[in-house]
């Protein structure tokens, strides 16, 4: 039985990355892409210190 408590933190950690890899995958694009794309893009107008553009909701 030792060789199941040495092989289940690995097994519950790879479970728990390959669950977060598939969130992370089917999050990307979708409805709220243009809304995030926005946010970015006045980010980082704010840090370059351009004005921000006006966006409509």
């Amino acid at each position: 039985m030792d060789y199941v408590s040495a092989l289940l933190p690995p097994v519950v950690m790879a479970v728990f990355f390959i669950a977060v890899i598939r969130v992370i995958v089917k999050t990307q694009g979708g409805a709220n892409k243009a809304k995030e794309d926005a946010a970015v893009d006045a980010a980082l107008a704010r840090a370059q210190g351009e004005p921000a553009p006006r966006t409509e909701a």
